[in-house]
């Protein structure tokens, strides 16, 4: 017994080796195994990071584990991701280990976590999935590397993208879980199956599905053989509608050939609301129902090139109600017959009608009938709506979440038919519609507009393609709006993506750009009260003005005062064009600052960062007010604040703007010619007139008079500048010229030519004797360079070029004088009136010995040289005297060459 018992224990220890140094002695040939297997027989770039091979998963299977799959494609559809799997797991029986790679080896359970197939037709029918290469060898009757045997297979939390561009059809099946339990090594069996998933389907740009949770538990007869596949038991849910499924579906060479029927298992109205996303029906176990809603259905025929699967489905109610225990009001009088019908298999023979859709809230009673035809082409749509509805019950009867009330007083009595193809080329001569509609009392509010909105009522009238609105009275906040003018394309707007188009003549008595400042909102993660991840918007704090994207709309407006921000216009009027996210402002003129502005320009909201262009025409605006109002104009011109008095100017600007749609001021550029009509300065509300002020002495800046002063400057990268102009000061000219920054530096350049007769009677004399002569009209050339910025400026004169201007003056003029007695003393030797030997200038020491004509030329020059530099030094060193004092004497000092 011992010795048995020595040999099963060294038996299994021996197994439990074996089993421990398989997956080392196996993992590298099946590494080179997949790889091979993938290549000779996928026409892409397939690649994983690792493969694992275990002994112990699911003993006594061997467990082969492909970790981060994927699979790139080729061309045509190169570089496209067709599957990407987290984890793709393989179970086949040990001795499959042993065989070679050239033996076929039998895989019984298939498993894939957390995947993602990416799933492309092109619009020539081209498929990104169609990678197999074709098997050359299967005609010498060789093998697969791999057999399929599965007796289980799993999807798990996964996910499937179809986009078919030559159907038009893109499905997106999200929080994948399938799984299926059969035989597939036989020709005949059964799989049992189930599945569940989100499913979004669009067809040709409409949505039918938007994450749906669909289910499917069935059991299927297989035929591999004939690739016919029955169902037999099952039970498929869409949201909370059940539905149950008899029929098949065969796959033939050239066509796919089917007969399903399908039905509500049961006729109770819950079925009616099980079809709404669960997330708007809430729990309708609990709600009171009558009448009945049945679904019933047959698909059937052959699926090809050419033809679609012929349908007959019939959606019926009648007389049915429902009411929610826990709200007030319920839906009466629901009656609902719905045919959807296709007898050729031909796509564009598919049809819907509305036979009779009704239903009543208290003693509102809604009615609509219809047909869709051509759906899959050019659909033609037929539609009649007639009834009242008081909004704010649908809340009270349905439990809708939404962020606000509805209410107001909807009536209609409208129809219309056009064709799609009509719409969306906008020939609205095509569109026959008749009938009134109109809404009273609606209130709308929302956490993203500061003020509720109501419309006392907004009246329709429709004829033809457009839609007439007589009468809109419109009041937020402290806005009222009366509006009329017309739709262009209602039902574009309605049906298809197209803006609203219209026209209208809007006038309001008090319009705040404020009351329609959208709160800014940012998407935040948190977790609900299960856990589970939720979105919600949250406020950023932040305001902005946002030009609505589904406008197109041309408003000729008149507003008795307009608020933006904390300015105030009266006398509003011009055209306001709203297109593509952009408002263009044509002949804009209002009223401000006890002058007028006019505006043309656009605002364009379109891309993350708004923009603007705009010329302005500021006629007799009041400086200090538009200073004190404006940041604009206080970059502009910063010494506006110290000037009271009109202003005219034409600007030209562009830039970038903040969210709140006031510019950013580093951004904006342009030009601007500005005149002062009238003008006053106090010195002391600007720091750099005070200091100025203080600097030069013989100017009283309470005398500066700056009407119809002009000057030009341009701005740009946050930098404004001058063009050089002049103004006069009692005689005293003064030009200016250079630039400053927005951000107040500044560096300008004064030249101020100041007339002798302001300097007095003792320097107006002291060069007297150094000319020979008054020199009462004699300017100073004085340049002050002035830096720093305009809160703390830094005043510079320069004396140096100041004293060697007024020098050079003087000693040009000694040169003249001199030259002139000169050539008159030449002239009188020559003619012999005068003696050449007595000297010609009674201050001149040096006699003229010859009297020769070229001799005394001579001489003549060099007395004029000796005498230049003599007198330049003492007409320097008395300039600067002269200046000094000038800077340094007290205002207003009287000038002693003037006679009492």
């Amino acid at each position: 017994m011992k010795k048995a018992l020595k040999i099963f224990g060294f038996v299994l220890l021996t197994i439990l080796i074996l089993l421990f140094i398989a997956p080392f002695v196996f993992e590298s040939q099946l590494k080179d195994l997949v790889k091979k297997t993938m290549n000779d027989n996928l026409n892409a770039q397939v690649d994983f990071q690792d493969i694992d091979l275990s002994m112990f998963r699911s003993f006594p299977k061997a467990t082969l584990v492909i970790e981060d799959l994927s699979i790139i494609n080729n061309a045509p559809f190169k570089g496209d991701t067709l599957a990407l799997g987290e984890e793709v797991t393989l179970e086949m029986s040990v001795r499959e280990l042993f065989k070679s790679s050239e033996e076929p080896k039998q895989i019984d359970e298939l498993k894939f976590n957390n995947t993602y197939l990416n799933i492309k037709v092109d619009s020539l029918g081209r498929a990104n999935y169609d990678i197999a290469i074709e098997d050359s060898s299967s005609t010498k009757g060789e093998s697969k590397p791999f057999l399929l045997d599965l007796k289980h297979y799993e999807i798990n939390n996964s996910r499937v993208k179809y986009d078919d561009k030559s159907t038009k059809v893109a499905l997106d099946i999200e929080d994948l879980n399938h799984e299926g339990t059969g035989d597939f090594s036989l020709n005949k069996s059964e799989l049992k199956t189930y599945s569940e998933a989100l499913v979004s389907l669009d067809y040709d740009g409409t949505n039918y599905l938007n994450q749906n949770l669909v289910s499917l538990d069935a059991v299927f007869q297989m035929d591999l053989e004939n690739l016919k596949y029955t169902f037999l038991e099952n039970e498929a849910r869409i949201n909370q509608l059940p539905l149950t499924f008899d029929g098949y579906v065969q796959v033939n060479e050239d066509n796919t050939e089917m007969d399903l029927s399908f039905k509500t298992p049961s006729s109770d109205f819950k079925n009616f609301l099980a079809v709404i996303p669960e997330t708007y029906a809430k729990n309708i176990e609990n709600v009171d129902t009558k009448g009945g809603f049945i679904v019933n259905g047959r698909i059937f025929g052959k699926s090809d090139d050419t033809y679609i699967p012929k349908m007959d489905i019939k959606v019926s109610s009648n007389n049915a109600s429902f009411k929610y225990p826990d709200l007030p009001k319920s839906v009466q009088d629901i009656n609902l017959d719905l045919v959807v019908l296709n007898d050729t298999g031909l796509v564009e023979d598919t049809y819907v009608n509305i036979n009779n859709a009704t239903f009543r809230i208290d003693q509102d009673r809604f009615t609509a009938k219809g047909k869709l035809s051509n759906i899959t082409e050019n659909m033609l749509v037929d539609l009649a709506v007639k009834g009242s509805i008081n909004l704010a019950n649908i809340s009270k009867a349905y439990p809708l979440e939404l962020e606000q009330d509805l209410n107001g007083l909807l009536t209609a009595d409208v129809k219309t038919s056009f064709d799609m193809n009509s719409i969306e080329k906008e020939q609205y001569q095509n569109v026959k519609s008749s009938g009134a509609a109109s809404i009273k009392d609606f209130r709308y509010s929302s956490p993203e507009i500061p003020n509720e909105v109501k419309i006392a009522n907004a009246d329709m009238s429709f004829n033809q393609g457009d839609v007439r609105v007589p009468s809109l009275k419109l009041t937020s906040g402290q806005t009222d709006i009366s509006a009329f003018g017309s739709l262009q394309n209602f039902m574009g707007f309605l049906f298809t993506d197209q803006a609203l188009k219209g026209n209208f003549q809007v006038q309001s008595n008090t319009f705040s750009v404020n009351d329609f400042m959208v709160a800014e909102t940012e998407e935040i993660t948190t977790k609900d009260e299960n856990g589970q991840d939720k979105t919600v918007a949250k406020s950023t704090g932040k305001e902005a003005v946002k030009v609505p994207s589904f406008l197109d709309m041309e408003l000729r407006f008149t507003a008795n005062t307009v608020l933006y921000d904390n300015l105030e216009l009266k006398n509003a009027k011009g055209l306001l064009i709203i297109r593509d996210e952009t408002a263009r402002l044509q002949d804009i003129s209002t009223n401000i600052f006890n002058g007028t502005i006019g505006a043309n320009g656009l605002v364009s909201t379109k891309n993350p960062t708004p923009v603007f262009e705009m010329d302005l025409d500021l006629n007799s605006l009041d400086i200090a007010s538009s200073f004190n109002s404006l940041e604009l104009m206080q970059s502009l011109a910063p010494l506006a604040k110290a000037i009271e008095g009109k202003l005219q100017s034409t600007i030209n600007i562009k830039g970038n703007l903040n969210e709140d749609l006031t510019p950013q001021l580093s951004s904006v550029a342009g030009n601007a010619l500005a005149e002062l009509l009238t003008a006053e300065i106090n010195p002391e509300k600007a720091a750099l007139l005070s200091k100025l002020d203080s600097e030069l002495k013989f100017i009283d800046f309470n005398d500066i008079d700056l009407s119809k002063l002009k000057t030009r400057l341009s701005f740009d990268n946050g930098m404004v500048k001058i063009a050089p102009f002049d103004f006069d000061i009692k005689g005293i000219n003064i030009q200016v010229a250079g630039s400053h920054g927005f951000d107040m530096s500044m560096n300008y350049n004064l030249k101020l030519d100041v007339p002798a007769k302001y300097l007095g009677s003792e320097v107006g004399s002291t060069l007297g004797k150094l000319s020979g002569e008054s020199i009462a009209n004699t300017m100073v050339e004085l340049p002050i360079g002035i830096t720093g910025t305009f809160n703390q400026p830094q005043v510079k004169l320069n004396m140096e070029q100041a004293v060697n201007s007024l020098t050079q003056k003087v000693v040009e003029q000694q040169k003249r004088n001199l030259e002139d007695k000169a050539v008159d003393a030449i002239n009188d030797i020559l003619q012999g009136k005068r003696d050449p030997n007595k000297p010609f200038n009674k201050n001149d020491s040096t006699a003229v010995k010859n009297s020769k004509t070229d001799t005394t030329k001579n001489e003549v020059q060099t007395k004029k040289d000796s005498m230049n530099q003599a007198q330049q030094k003492q007409v320097k060193d008395v300039a600067r005297d002269i200046l000094g004092g000038i800077l340094n004497s007290s205002k207003k000092k009287t000038d002693t060459t003037k006679k009492n």
